[in-house]
């Protein structure tokens, strides 16, 4: 029996939207950085990028657990002496709630060349509408 590989010419990409209210940060972007690899789907290869687009709304009102709105700490450096910028989690949800959701499932796609081209078929927004109601997204149910 031959192992079936994927070819980066017979990928078929469908869009997907997920709603974000009451949902927890860890569970949303596994879910999100699963369907952006193509895990979902039986013609997966792990080194093509077979993935979905997939469009997140309601971004600022998605959930943490425990204290991490206070304890949890996002951390930039703007590579100059002195240039470390700290934020909590609740910062981030009130000024930065797209970001937030794209450092999470960017921190589980692929690092390189490939886990960039997955991270480009997603789209957050921080409010309920998007502009993507011309490609026809499915609901993508969040268990």
């Amino acid at each position: 029996m031959k192992t079936y590989m994927q070819r980066k010419e017979d990928v078929v990409r469908n869009w997907y939207v997920v709603d974000a209210e009451g949902v927890t940060l860890g569970r949303l972007a596994t879910k999100v950085a699963s369907v952006l690899r193509g895990k979902h789907k039986p013609t997966y290869t792990p080194h093509v990028d077979g993935g979905d687009y997939v469009i997140v709304v309601n971004a600022n009102k998605v959930n943490l657990t425990g204290d991490k709105l206070d304890k949890k700490i996002y951390y930039t450096h703007s590579r100059y002496t002195g240039g470390l910028r700290e934020r909590t989690a609740r910062e981030m949800k009130e000024n930065y709630p797209v970001e937030m959701i794209e450092r999470a499932v960017k921190g589980m796609l692929p690092k390189g060349r490939l886990g960039r081209q997955m991270y480009k078929k997603l789209f957050v927004y921080a409010e309920g509408d998007h502009p993507h109601s011309a490609q026809k997204p499915e609901a993508l149910k969040m268990d």
